[in-house]
């Protein structure tokens, strides 16, 4: 069983889903299911196959977070140096081809959203920039093609989730 780093954020928010799925929306299907079943012929009631199908995306999704939060190790990005990419590291990009910036935020997985810049440490452009430092030139193969970034500043930033 491997272990998967998260920020803090990322471990309560999945947290608080699971404990809402268990609380809340578990039981409120299971009421859904008794309902539709007394409506009498389970192999034609769509309720009920509405409801059942519902209950086996929470129960699967349930599943899904417990393995998640088991397995989680939560990281304060805060306590590393950043002289060299790490998880939580915020970097900035040059394209050498374009000269664009870019910047990302290396994050754990459940917590990656590449529209906000937030990267997952398991991507390939992640794992082309762990433990490089400023001034490095890194190549990565995206789907877009094979681009080559030079490393212009790490840091730690507060990570900006919503």
């Amino acid at each position: 069983m491997h272990k998967e780093p998260m920020t803090k954020y990322g471990y309560e928010k999945l947290s608080k889903e699971l404990e809402y799925l268990k609380t809340t929306a578990r039981p409120e299907v299971a009421k859904e299911i008794d309902s539709a079943r007394e409506l009498g012929d389970l192999k034609e009631n769509a309720e009920y196959h509405a409801a059942k199908e519902k209950q086996s995306h929470i129960e699967r999704r349930i599943a899904e977070l417990s393995d998640i939060l088991s397995r989680a190790v939560v990281v304060d990005p805060k306590e590393h140096a950043h002289n060299r990419v790490a998880f939580g590291s915020t970097v900035y990009l040059i394209d050498v081809d374009t000269d664009e910036k870019e910047k990302y935020t290396i994050v754990g997985a459940p917590e990656a959203n590449p529209d906000k810049g937030l990267i997952s440490y398991h991507s390939p452009l992640a794992k082309a920039l762990i433990g490089k430092e400023v001034g490095d030139e890194v190549e990565v193969n995206l789907p877009g093609g094979v681009k080559v970034y030079e490393i212009d500043k790490i840091c730690y930033e507060d990570i900006c989730f919503s």
